[in-house]
């Protein structure tokens, strides 16, 4: 179901959603900085957008999905006529250099075709040899804009989904701006403290946040069994030879956001994790109000879910994924990260001797400049 839900009665007609498939495979950042970011600043501040969000996907090779809502049907065409412009500006002076013909991207893309598009609805994608085709790298279209009504709990659950996607887009944006994220380490380091931070927020109770994240780690190793995309081999090396600080600091933003004291956190997790918080009220005053319906997996039946404990680990998992995807980060990662997270909090003894570790690290002679 992919229809516009009616206006609220009293309310002005709000302008329908634009969206803008960027075909551009490089790293996303400064398609970020230099094209969305000022773009969304200069038609806020012109009073003519209500949201904006954007996503990576994969589908006809890789780009980035940007999301415009205009402030009013009026200002849609004005909207338009911009974002056409700094668009195709951007791809003009910054084209992406490398193309997804071969080689582990291109097979990881035809994995996710084969899996997410499994019947005959794959045909208007392939050549006539099965293979996803791919669009012109440096080239972008309007597109229809689809909601996920099934996943996200009818209309007032996707109108809620979009309020909390511009947030999280703001985030990446920020940290993409701010941080080191082209670094891989800075980049889980930056993703796991988030996932922590977010699942910490929305799900109460120690036990109901480990039965979530071994889910969510299952989810994404199991959805790739088959394939060389996740791998549980390693999990335990990797995990005992993490830097010292790590265990120590997710369990510090378990104990942060299960008091709550978003206060305690520094400033970038201060943020999320006062939205993610005020999230969980809304997901809670949407499911008690029975404003929540889902589709079963098999899309056979609704689902009305009025019981807050039910819908927010629902939801946490597509929001927990959709920032991810924002940060770039990998299902691989994910897998790993969520069970870096569940591990650390099972074992709090384990970041005790991590910090040993990294004491003991410390007092060893620091290397010379020319060892």
């Amino acid at each position: 179901m992919t229809t516009t839900p009616p206006d609220t009665p009293g309310r002005p007609p709000r302008a329908d959603w634009q969206a803008y498939h960027v075909f551009y495979a490089a790293s996303t950042r400064p398609f970020l900085l230099e094209c969305a970011r000022p773009l969304v600043a200069e038609l806020t501040g012109d009073g003519l957008l209500e949201r904006w969000f954007f996503i990576n996907y994969w589908l006809e090779g890789p780009h980035i999905r940007l999301r415009l809502r205009p402030s009013s049907p009026r200002a849609a065409a004005e909207v338009t006529e911009r974002a056409t412009r700094a668009v195709s500006g951007f791809l003009r002076r910054r084209p992406a250099l490398y193309e997804v013909k071969d080689g582990f991207l291109a097979e990881l893309y035809n994995t996710l075709f084969e899996l997410e598009y499994p019947g005959g609805e794959r045909d208007r994608y392939t050549d006539a040899a099965g293979r996803m085709v791919l669009r012109p790298n440096n080239s972008f279209s309007p597109e229809p804009y689809e909601r996920e009504y099934g996943k996200y709990g009818g209309p007032a659950g996707v109108e809620l989904a979009e309020w909390h996607f511009q947030r999280s887009s703001e985030l990446v944006v920020d940290a993409a701006a701010g941080m080191n994220l082209h670094l891989r380490t800075v980049l889980l380091g930056v993703a796991a403290q988030l996932m922590m931070t977010m699942s910490g927020c929305l799900l109460e109770g120690e036990a109901a946040l480990l039965e979530f994240l071994d889910r969510y780690h299952e989810f994404w190793n199991s959805a790739f069994s088959g394939t060389n995309f996740t791998a549980q081999d390693g999990y335990d090396r990797a995990y005992r030879s993490m830097d010292a600080a790590l265990p120590r600091r997710f369990q510090e933003i378990r104990r942060a956001v299960a008091v709550p004291a978003p206060e305690r956190l520094p400033g970038f997790l201060r943020g999320w994790a006062q939205h993610c918080l005020e999230l969980r009220e809304r997901v809670t005053a949407l499911a008690t109000g029975g404003d929540l319906v889902f589709r079963s997996w098999d899309g056979a039946r609704d689902l009305h879910v009025t019981e807050p404990a039910q819908a927010l680990p629902m939801l946490a998992s597509p929001y927990m994924h959709m920032t991810n995807n924002r940060l770039s980060v990998s299902v691989r990662d994910e897998a790993y990260l969520s069970y870096v997270l569940g591990r650390a909090l099972r074992e709090p003894s384990a970041g005790a001797e991590a910090a040993a570790r990294g004491q003991a690290t410390a007092a060893r002679p620091a290397p010379t400049a020319a060892s």
